[in-house]
């Protein structure tokens, strides 16, 4: 078995690593952070998103693993003060995991040319100055124009995230869909939106047609200046995460850690 140690900057975070490195070679557990076999995010949520990109050209061959150095996070199943159970478990692995879906995100430019990205949470797309107009389709035909300050389309797990700010709905990750919401949306006499976040099923599309090139997408902790776009396609990707199961806490286990306290 094969581990990359994916860390952040913080001196938390660097000693847990440096920790974790140790432990493993002297357990004879090889550190490869080109073709692991599993990637230990040690860090928070936003360490796990950016180890994901990293190794996204192996999404299908690598399971991810969370080691949170503050409190627990909605990826992280395990706390840096638990180092020592956190590696018996990495020693004991037997290949067990869990899947959730992904977004896939095409981007079509002028010329004709397209390009597809990968996002673990989501994709935002958004207009800084002024208001984003755009064409949106649904089912193969023109749904609405929407105007206002942008769009968000989320995976289930990135359900919890800017999605639930914009008044969207959570979603289990066993659910093969992807989930639109609008940000600020104009909504008046004269212009009209559906107002709603829409979940668009696994082999449907949501297809956004932008009618200016000053926005913005982001995906995960990516971002793509929006020059030269003529099209933004969204769909659930073939391709899933796999995360290893060593202690997967449920995911409306996740989500009650995250935002509700404790029932008395």
């Amino acid at each position: 078995m094969k581990i990359a140690i994916f860390n952040n900057h913080a001196e938390h975070s660097v000693i847990i690593a440096k920790k974790l490195i140790l432990a493993m070679k002297k357990n004879n557990v090889d550190i490869d952070d080109r073709n692991p076999d599993i990637v230990v995010s040690v860090g928070g949520d936003g360490t796990l998103l950016g180890a994901f990109q990293k190794y996204v050209d192996q999404t299908e061959s690598v399971r991810f693993v969370g080691l949170h150095t503050g409190h627990l996070g909605f990826y992280t199943d395990w706390l840096s003060t638990e180092l020592d159970q956190f590696v018996d478990s990495l020693i004991h692995d037997n290949g067990q995991k869990v899947s959730y879906p992904l977004l896939e995100l095409t981007v079509v430019r002028t010329s004709g040319e397209s390009y597809k990205f990968l996002a673990l949470n989501e994709a935002v797309i958004k207009q800084p100055i002024g208001t984003l107009v755009a064409d949106i389709y649904l089912g193969g035909q023109a749904f609405e124009r929407f105007r206002g300050d942008g769009i968000a389309v989320a995976t289930p797990t990135g359900s919890t995230a800017y999605n639930k700010a914009n008044g969207g709905a959570v979603l289990h990750p066993s659910l093969p869909a992807i989930q639109m919401s609008e940000i600020a949306s104009i909504n008046n006499r004269v212009f009209r939106t559906l107002g709603s976040p829409l979940i668009v099923p696994q082999d449907q599309e949501i297809v956004m047609k932008p009618k200016s090139d000053h926005f913005l997408v982001m995906y995960d902790q990516e971002e793509i200046k929006g020059h030269n776009i003529t099209e933004l396609r969204f769909k659930v990707s073939e391709k899933s995460v796999h995360f290893a199961q060593y202690r997967h806490v449920d995911f409306w286990r996740r989500v009650q850690n995250a935002f509700i306290s404790e029932i008395e």
